[in-house]
């Protein structure tokens, strides 16, 4: 039997319901919905085999629709953007990987994007991947609990995330770098699965951070370290400031 090609999946979650910023998804940034915005850079990418938005809301779909993309519903009490991904990839049987886009980051790098498609590939072996922004030992951000950092191994491997600074600066060596974790992740089909259906683990609940449930359950993630620093938009005010950015 001839050995099915490997294909990537390209999953957006866009939900309507957030707390601190309603309908985020359909926001009119530069005259196009925040959601379209992320489909475009997606667009740009040459290791996606498809792209899907994933959304439980009829508004979005319509939306995305509208401007020529594709969505996907899923179910409405998905507890993360990862288990939205994992149903949509359920509905994508021929796709043997899965990259989950942030939603709500319009400036998006395809480049970062093909790197962890590519990564992944590379490597049939690796269960999963992510990104990380290196930063200077004297950076403020270091110490915002909302920013999470990681620590890597050699081999480029996740040590650790946390919402603490890692490792805490008993001494600072000239050569020490930190590494801001960035919220995108790609998976291995069987991977993904695995990982939904496992319970939400201790240090994850602690921190409250799902990735860690990954390295407390014995995977590797590899961490590709890349200089894209484009925002995401949680607040009315963030997206003020990339419209008038994305008007220029």
């Amino acid at each position: 039997m001839a050995t099915q090609p490997s294909q990537v999946l390209g999953v957006i979650p866009a939900r309507w319901g957030s707390t601190r910023f309603p309908g985020k998804p359909l926001h009119l940034i530069a005259g196009k919905p925040l959601v379209q915005h992320v489909w475009e850079r997606c667009l740009e990418c040459r290791e996606l085999t498809r792209t899907t938005v994933a959304t439980d809301d009829e508004r979005i779909a319509a939306a995305v629709e509208a401007f020529g993309g594709h969505a996907t519903m899923t179910r409405p009490d998905h507890p993360s953007g990862t288990d939205r991904a994992a149903e949509v990839a359920s509905a994508f049987p021929e796709m043997s990987h899965i990259i989950n886009i942030q939603g709500d980051e319009p400036l998006i790098d395809p480049g970062l994007i093909d790197s962890l498609a590519a990564a992944l590939l590379a490597d049939p072996a690796l269960p999963m991947i992510t990104a990380a922004n290196p930063l200077p030992a004297s950076d403020p951000i270091l110490g915002d609990p909302n920013v999470v950092k990681v620590t890597i191994d050699r081999n480029g491997h996740a040590l650790y995330f946390s919402r603490s600074q890692i490792p805490h600066p008993r001494s600072v060596p000239d050569d020490l770098i930190y590494y801001r974790h960035k919220g995108i992740y790609g998976f291995r089909r069987d991977f993904l699965f695995d990982f939904v259906a496992w319970e939400p683990s201790l240090l994850e609940r602690t921190e409250g951070l799902e990735q860690l449930r990954a390295l407390e359950n014995g995977a590797r993630i590899r961490v590709v370290l890349t200089g894209d620093t484009s925002p995401g938009v949680d607040t009315p005010e963030q997206a003020a400031i990339l419209h008038d950015l994305l008007s220029q």
